[in-house]
């Protein structure tokens, strides 16, 4: 709104010489108060400001000097500091207050970063939250990879960032672009830079080997740099917004396999940003021929592990637990592990494979390695019985030949001769041994019947396996044993 001279003369005047406020100018003029203001400051008759008075003001000096000594001083530890010094204010009011008095950072511009074709290729890990698993949860992580010229992306997601997913997932990228970049450009992450002070740097042995291997050069960007790695962080937000939401998937396999037909069919459609009328995979296409040709054989890429066999033959790996052979307990083993298997090693010796298991607290098992094992246990558990019966009855050991001899099932008459030495005792078991051995026959069933005969001989009541009621009606019940003599009496039906 434009206002005429003599009208912008009057808001001058009313101003300098009567002392009205904009509000009273505006509102008996009939003008809006920016139309007032604006009068104003074409007239050189600008309005001070009047700030209120704060209860933070006794307090700016000190708190200007602290931030001159402690620029990043996080504002919870000075409101701590000026509430010692009688500051009556509360803190988030504080907080605002201070926001305003922090020094800031001086702007920094950044030159616009190009690179030739097969030059350099950005990598990073990409979070994406924890997803349930049978036992407990895993972290989701995306290892990203993207050619810095035509920006062609590579995605393949994990249940951890360990040193094995991370080769993997380089091993991979390579075979999907068919080539290495010559230079492979990385955040300061443990897997790439366990230690640098200032320019020196001490790069992770493994990620070095997959360097000699493949021809590249691995760089690290400079601390606090992140526009040097702007491509594979904005490739990360556009997995985040035109990928992952709302995507369903059954395990990780199914995940990987819709990561894929992304990074084929829909990602390589996207305007190339150096010209927008070119698509990333028509760049892609003249930077092909730049990159290094990859060896002919793939890089053994795993994650590799010491782990102990205890007295089960089972070995602990990422919260599972996978079975060796029995006759490997005790000992030292070598864990190989990649987002598919787990293979176990004694010294260079391949004991077992297994699928990788992406749950927790789960037992994986080979049906061979369980077999085995339950066979040793019976053999064992036979030998026991047996150790046992011969050390306690010698005499036992003939009896044993004998009943070898005859074709007898030896395992179950050692666990027959155990179970009568358990209810006769050492020494009725020696006598009726003897016996059996001088009649001439030597079997389970003979030294039973013995024992028997010796103890009705005797007038003992029969032995029972069986530990009955304690009741009335079955403690007191008299039973009286059968003459066994009748038995031997002639039968007159049989002349």
């Amino acid at each position: 709104m434009t206002v005429s001279a003599a009208v912008a003369a009057e808001i001058v005047r009313l101003f300098t010489v009567e002392g009205w406020r904009i509000g009273t100018i505006a509102r008996h003029l009939g003008v809006h108060h920016s139309v007032v203001g604006r009068v104003l400051k074409a007239a050189g008759k600008e309005p001070e400001k009047h700030r209120r008075r704060s209860m933070v003001d006794d307090y700016r000096p000190f708190i200007k000097e602290t931030f001159s000594r402690y620029p990043l001083l996080p504002a919870s530890v000075l409101y701590r500091m000026v509430r010692a010094r009688d500051y009556p204010g509360g803190e988030d009011h504080f907080r605002h207050l201070v926001a305003e008095m922090r020094p800031r950072k001086a702007s920094e511009a950044f030159l616009q970063l190009r690179t030739l074709p097969g030059e350099q290729a950005q990598v990073d890990w990409g979070s994406f939250g924890r997803r349930p698993v049978e036992g407990g949860e895993r972290m989701l992580s995306a290892f990203v990879m993207v050619l810095s010229y035509s920006r062609m992306l590579y995605v393949r997601f994990f249940y951890d960032q360990r040193m094995g997913s991370f080769l993997e997932g380089h091993v991979r990228a390579f075979g999907f672009f068919d080539g290495v970049a010559k230079t492979l450009l990385y955040d300061n992450l443990k897997s790439a830079v366990l230690e640098r002070y200032d320019t020196a740097i001490r790069f992770n042995p493994h990620l070095l080997e997959l360097a000699a291997y493949y021809h590249f050069q691995p760089r690290p960007v400079a601390v606090g740099r992140g526009n040097e790695k702007g491509r594979v962080e904005r490739a990360i937000r556009y997995l985040r917004t035109s990928f992952f939401p709302g995507l369903a998937f059954t395990d990780l396999d199914h995940l990987n396999r819709q990561a894929e037909r992304f990074c084929t069919d829909i990602a390589p459609q996207r305007r190339w940003p150096q010209q927008r009328e070119v698509s990333v995979a028509d760049a892609f296409a003249r930077e092909r021929s730049q990159l290094v040709a990859l060896p002919r054989d793939h890089f053994p890429a795993a994650e590799i592990v010491e782990a102990i066999v205890g007295k089960t033959p089972y070995v602990r790996f990422d919260s599972n637990r996978y079975s060796v052979p029995h006759d490997r307990v005790r000992r030292e083993v070598t864990v190989r592990a990649d987002s598919a298997r787990v293979r176990i090693f004694d010294s260079d010796e391949l004991i077992a494979e297994h699928h990788r298991c992406w749950d927790k607290q789960q037992i994986v098992e080979t049906p061979e390695h369980v077999a085995a094992l339950v066979r040793e246990k019976r053999n064992a558990r036979r030998h026991r019985n047996q150790e046992r019966l011969l050390r306690t009855v010698p005499q036992c050991e003939a009896l044993l030949i004998e009943i070898a001899a005859r074709q007898r099932h030896l395992a179950t008459a050692v666990s027959s001769l155990t179970q009568l030495l358990d209810r006769f005792g050492r020494e009725e078991m020696a006598i009726a041994v003897d016996e059996a051995l001088v009649k001439g026959s030597p079997s389970v069933e003979t030294v039973h019947l013995i024992l028997d005969r010796r103890r009705h001989a005797r007038n003992e009541p029969p032995t029972t396996l069986v530990e009955l009621p304690d009741r009335p009606e079955i403690r007191d019940l008299a039973v009286t044993p059968h003459d066994l003599a009748e038995y031997d009496m002639e039968d007159p039906e049989d002349d």
